[in-house]
Formats: C-alpha cells, sequence, structure tokens
C-alpha cells in the first residue's frame, strides 16, 4: 500500500482494510440472488424465476415502501435453521473481506414466524453462524429486532418466546415501516427488554413524518443507547448535543439512503462526525443496495471528500458506539491507529 498521509484521500483498497465494525446490518437483507435462488430449490418453492439473473431483476425500488414490498417475500425461502446459518454465514465471509472485525446484527423473528417458522429455526440458526464466525476473523453478536408495523402485542409475544433464548442475543431494536408507528407504541416491550438485561436501539429512518419528534422520543422516553439511521437529528442542534454528551451512537448507512431518497445524507453525516458523535458507517441491506460497508465508506469519502483522518474517526466510533466491553473497544481502535501507523 502506498505511504499515506492523515489527510489525504482515502483509498477503496485502504477502506477495505481498516478495520471496522458493523452495527447497522439486517442478516435478511444479505440475501443474494445466487443464494435465494439455492434455498428455493432446495426447500421446493416456487420463487417465479430460475436463474440468477432472474431474481436479480427482482431487486428493484425506488422508495422504502417498495424495498419492503420486495424485501419480504423474498424471506419464503428461509425455512430451517441450516438456511439461516448459511444466510449469516456468508455474510460473516464477505464482511471479514470488508475488514469487519465485530457485528452487531439484526434479525426479524417476526418476519419468520408469521409465516410459521420456529423461531428456533431464527435464533439458533443465526447464532451458530455468530459463533462460527470467529474463524473468520469476525466477533458477532445478535440484536432481535421487532417489526413496528405489526402489533405492540405481537412485540410482546415474540419477546416472550425469544427469552428462553436470551444467550443467544445482546439487545433488541425496531425496523421496518416507520409511517404511523411512532417509538411510543412500543415503550412497554422495550422497558421489558431493558429489565431483562437486553441493550436497546431503534431505527429512526431519514426524511420520515414525525422524524425529528421520533428521535426526541427514542432518546428522552425509550432511552435508546443508540439510534439506527436518526441523522434528521441534525434539525436540533440542542437534541445533537445532548447525543454528544450522552455518547448515542448514530449507524448511518449512506447507499442505502440514496436509495430510499434522493440524497446519502452525506453532509449530514459530516455535520454529526465534526460535531464530536459517534456516528458510523453501515451497510443496512446490502445483497439489495449493492454495497457492502467498505463500499459505503468509499462512497461517503467521493461524496464528502473525506480524509483518513476522517475514516479513522469513522472507525474508531464504530467501536464506540458498539455494545462491547471498553477494553475490547480499546484494543479495536488502537488496531486502527495500528493499521494507519502501517499504511
Amino acid at each position: 500500500m502506498p505511504d499515506i498521509s492523515p489527510a489525504s484521500p482515502a483509498s477503496p483498497a485502504f477502506l477495505a482494510g481498516l478495520p471496522k465494525a458493523e452495527l447497522h446490518l439486517h442478516l435478511e437483507g444479505t440475501l443474494e440472488p445466487d443464494l435465494k435462488l439455492a434455498l428455493a430449490q432446495r426447500n421446493g418453492i416456487d420463487i417465479g424465476q430460475s436463474t440468477v439473473e432472474e431474481v436479480q431483476a427482482t431487486y428493484v425500488f425506488d422508495s422504502l415502501a417498495t424495498f419492503l414490498a420486495v424485501y419480504y417475500p423474498a424471506m419464503n425461502v428461509l425455512q430451517s435453521e441450516q438456511d439461516f446459518y448459511d444466510l449469516a454465514t456468508a455474510y460473516f465471509r464477505r464482511a471479514a473481506a470488508d475488514g469487519v472485525v465485530h457485528v452487531e446484527a439484526f434479525f426479524d423473528p417476526q418476519a419468520h414466524t408469521s409465516r410459521g417458522v420456529p423461531i428456533e429455526n431464527v435464533i439458533l440458526g443465526y447464532s451458530r453462524a455468530a459463533t462460527d464466525a470467529a474463524a473468520l476473523g469476525v466477533d458477532a453478536q445478535l440484536i432481535l429486532c421487532f417489526l413496528r408495523d405489526f402489533s405492540a402485542e405481537s412485540a410482546a409475544e415474540t419477546l416472550a418466546a425469544a427469552l428462553p433464548y436470551r444467550e443467544h442475543f445482546v439487545g433488541v431494536g425496531l425496523d421496518s415501516d416507520e409511517r404511523g408507528n411512532p417509538p411510543s407504541k412500543f415503550a412497554e416491550v422495550f422497558a421489558t427488554a431493558r429489565a431483562n438485561g437486553l441493550k436497546l436501539t431503534m431505527h429512526c429512518d431519514i426524511d420520515q413524518v414525525g422524524s425529528i419528534d421520533n428521535i426526541r422520543s427514542v432518546l428522552h422516553d425509550i432511552d435508546v443507547e443508540r439510534i439506527d439511521h436518526g441523522t434528521n437529528i441534525v434539525e436540533d442542534p440542542e437534541l445533537v448535543a445532548e447525543a454528544v454528551a450522552r455518547g448515542i451512537g448514530f449507524t448511518t448507512c449512506p447507499v442505502s439512503n440514496s436509495f430510499v431518497t434522493d440524497d446519502m445524507k452525506a453532509d449530514e453525516i459530516v455535520q454529526l462526525l465534526r460535531a464530536g458523535a459517534f456516528v458510523c458507517v453501515n451497510s443496512d441491506d446490502p445483497a439489495y443496495f449493492g454495497a457492502y460497508v467498505a463500499a459505503n465508506y468509499a462512497a461517503l469519502v467521493e461524496k464528502a471528500g473525506l480524509t483518513v483522518d476522517d475514516v479513522a474517526r469513522l472507525a474508531k466510533n464504530s467501536f464506540d458506539a458498539s455494545w462491547l466491553p471498553e477494553e475490547k473497544k480499546a484494543e479495536y481502535k488502537a488496531a486502527v491507529d495500528a493499521y494507519i501507523a502501517a499504511a
């Protein structure tokens, strides 16, 4: 690798090797067309396509709503514990190639239990893959997400069904369609999760109706430790200052932003970075958006003109925003410094 200075641009090769954590990654969103087709054939499911190219042609959308309309039906190919293991393992291999050393990955049990898949198939398949990811150099943990367009009662039932498997996941999150589904709808189930020792995060998607109110709610009422997306917080400088003081993480996803809106929110991400927030870069649903985490770093670097110093800060933020013990965060951040020093 050529010599670089802290103020120089970061190359794609540099970004791919940079040690980093990924904190906003939906395992179901890593279902690549070839694996989807293979699982459909394994499970005898007619998905209406017979070639990888035909499957790829269905991955078309131009908004959050049209994305979800493609995303959830694709999951029908996931049935057995082995299916979930294979899906997660394929992602962990790809993440390792992108310099990811720690992952806190989302999964959506309701998307599977609602179609008759036992919750243990989901949790145990993903958990086994997370354990085996250590052999790839990836430390992996799982976050159980509730679907916000399902009822609060469904979320509570899902948590109750999952708690016997509590050792397999570290926290809970909230994802899917935010319209008409504010954080307050899930306050009770999140309080129950906290009482059971689970960490808390919530999606506050970009440019939604009431985005800033939802961000304020997750900080003040739900009391999360992290916000997924959340860049609309820059609309309220006082709220930004509060988030910085509290060490709240922001798990942004530049490439997916540019699919569901007309902007990757580079300016907002940089504003949070300059403000000292623990903002980091992630890939969201990379099989659908066509960019794993290193490509998201590269897209942001190109759009915002970020330097090596900037991307080093983003990588360190990914560890600071994680739910790792402080000593492990320090170890990984030291690895970032060592990588840059050796470049």
